[in-house]
């Protein structure tokens, strides 16, 4: 981070001055630069890459009130090998989970991998306090998770106190550290269809970036809209412009939405073109969607095979 950066953080009307002085995004360029993008077609080979590069980068995930560890060890096993006749897939980048079923998802990828996410400071409302937001946070760590995937106070941010949501962020980040090993990713969800503007997606994820994120996230999956092209198309513009002014990368993960291998193939077209490659990794990029994955499974086994795998081929997510 540099210099100015950290200064822009010393209160709020610094960092007010310094977010609404960003560049106005033009929705209407957003929405087209999308829109274009998202028409662009893929030769058979690179389709095939695409597909398995999709794959690598999902975060197969459940957040249910109904989650067993029965459930969370049944969607661990797919996540290491998400097609079991088919050895030659890869596995997908991690499994998301509530804070509890964290040990169970740690013990059921030990060794595959396959990263263990955790939700955590109340999602997917963030209205709690800071002091159980850390604790939560603190909770998932010890527990073995290697990311944290936080939501921000969209009412603070909203309301103009850009300050309490630094501070959060801040905050959460170090109960990310791990005492004599590796700190836990944080993922910072800025739950964008909350946001209204285009102008405020790009605030807000610099605002997280400042304060540490190692992640931007588009949504919880929990609102609509979710992960929309020209929103993904924003925060990637951000994180490069951030890399540009910082030297420092950061990743991006839409979630919600993406239901479709077209959908994954738009996104990761979305990547190169505007972040650029370096981002075309699991480390740097990452899929939020639980049904996503078979239809990848499928539209894989189709460029393989010929045909399409029977509808109870793979199992449901």
């Amino acid at each position: 981070m540099t210099t100015s950066l950290t200064e822009v953080a010393s209160s709020n009307a610094t960092l007010r001055a310094f977010l609404h002085g960003l560049p106005g995004v033009d929705r209407v360029g957003a929405d087209q630069r999308a829109a274009t993008l998202g028409t662009r077609s893929i030769k058979t080979t690179a389709k095939a890459k695409a597909i398995d590069l999709a794959i690598s980068m999902v975060d197969l995930t459940t957040l249910e009130g109904a989650d067993t560890p029965g459930k969370v060890r049944a969607m661990c096993a797919k996540a290491v090998r998400p097609d079991p006749a088919d050895g030659t897939v890869p596995s997908v980048a991690a499994v998301c989970v509530y804070p509890d079923m964290v040990p169970h998802a740690v013990a059921a990828v030990r060794g595959s991998g396959v990263a263990v996410a955790s939700v955590a400071t109340g999602f997917p409302s963030g209205r709690t306090s800071l002091g159980v937001k850390v604790e939560d946070t603190a909770l998932a760590v010890a527990s073995g998770a290697d990311e944290i995937d936080m939501v921000i106070d969209r009412g603070a941010f909203l309301a103009g106190d850009y300050r309490k949501v630094y501070e959060e962020i801040v905050a959460v980040k170090a109960a990310c550290a791990r005492e004599g090993g590796t700190d836990a990713h944080l993922k910072v969800i800025l739950e964008t269809g909350e946001l209204v503007t285009y102008d405020n997606v790009r605030r807000a994820s610099w605002l997280a970036m400042i304060a540490g994120a190692d992640f931007i996230k588009t949504s919880t999956g929990k609102v609509a809209p979710a992960a929309t092209p020209p929103v993904t198309l924003v925060m990637l513009e951000a994180v490069r412009d951030f890399r540009a002014q910082t030297g420092r990368m950061v990743g991006v993960k839409p979630a919600g939405g993406i239901r479709t291998t077209k959908d994954a193939i738009k996104n990761i077209v979305l990547v190169n073109e505007t972040a650029g490659p370096d981002w075309l990794t699991p480390e740097w990029f990452r899929l939020g969607a639980s049904s996503l994955l078979n239809d990848l499974l499928m539209q894989r086994q189709k460029l393989t095979t010929g045909h399409y795998a029977g509808p109870d081929y793979f199992t449901l997510d």
